[in-house]
C-alpha cells in the first residue's frame, strides 16, 4: 500500500499539533512510538487511516479556536 502522507507532512502535523516527541504523538492515535519513528523516517509508509485521522486532529485543531 502506498503512502498516504509523506514524513515532512507528518513532522509538520506534529508541530502544528503541538505534539514534540514521537512518544506523544504516538500515545494520542494509539501506536508504539517506534511506528512513528519508522514513519518520519520514511521506513514504512503511514497508513491511510492514521493519516486521514491526523488530518481530522488537524481540522478540528483549526476549528475549535485558541485553546493556548
Amino acid at each position: 500500500m502506498l503512502a498516504s502522507m509523506l514524513p515532512d507532512e507528518l513532522r509538520l502535523a506534529m508541530d502544528a499539533l503541538g505534539y514534540q516527541t514521537q512518544s506523544a504523538l504516538a500515545g494520542a492515535i494509539g501506536v508504539d512510538r517506534s511506528t512513528v519513528s519508522l514513519w518520519l523516517d520514511g521506513r514504512i509508509g503511514v497508513p491511510r487511516p492514521v493519516a486521514k485521522l491526523v488530518r481530522m486532529l488537524l481540522l478540528h485543531d483549526a476549528n475549535s479556536g485558541p485553546h493556548r
